[in-house]
């Protein structure tokens, strides 16, 4: 799927055309991940620098929502919002949610993906190459790390996640 493109709908077996989930199941999951992160991994907000309290829409195109990210180091902030929210940016990162998993997981090269079309890039690029960078200096998987602080299953999720990522050819 071209990056460009807005998601067609979410689909369940037999492609029955359903709606999409309810965004508020996330959030604990994903203020769990953001702070997480942000206490194993404070050296990143050195990383950002002036680009610590910009705002990223980060776009899976093939999912029914977007993720609203403020890397601010007292309150960082990770939401799912409805693919229709338009929140205010500095910057935003489309792609596939498996190429996105592999580009933070440190399996795709972030330049490759952009000059392929396969990620697109939209707003300051300068906080966008700030936010690759600081999470490519990571020592580590920052998606093991996440998966780390679910235990087990967090690992299970992962591998599976991993081995769909494989198997889509991304």
């Amino acid at each position: 799927m071209n990056p460009g493109h807005t998601h067609p709908g979410w689909r369940g077996a037999g492609g029955i055309a359903l709606p999409p989930p309810p965004l508020f199941l996330l959030q604990p999951l994903l203020s769990r991940i953001v702070r997480g992160i942000a206490r194993r991994h404070p050296e990143m907000f050195a990383r950002l620098g002036a680009h610590r309290s910009s705002r990223f829409v980060i776009d899976p195109v093939d999912l029914p929502f977007i993720l609203y990210l403020h890397p601010d180091r007292e309150r960082p902030e990770l939401r799912a919002l409805p693919r229709r929210a338009r929140p205010a940016h500095d910057a935003r990162i489309a792609s596939t949610f498996f190429q996105l998993l592999r580009m933070i997981d440190g399996k795709e090269d972030g330049d490759a993906m952009f000059f392929s079309r396969g990620l697109i890039v939209s707003g300051d690029t300068e906080a966008i190459v700030s936010l690759r960078n600081a999470i490519d200096d990571i020592d580590g998987s920052l998606a093991a790390t996440t998966a780390n602080m679910f235990g087990a299953p967090g690992r299970i999720a992962l591998k599976m996640l991993s081995r769909g990522a494989r198997r889509k050819g991304t």
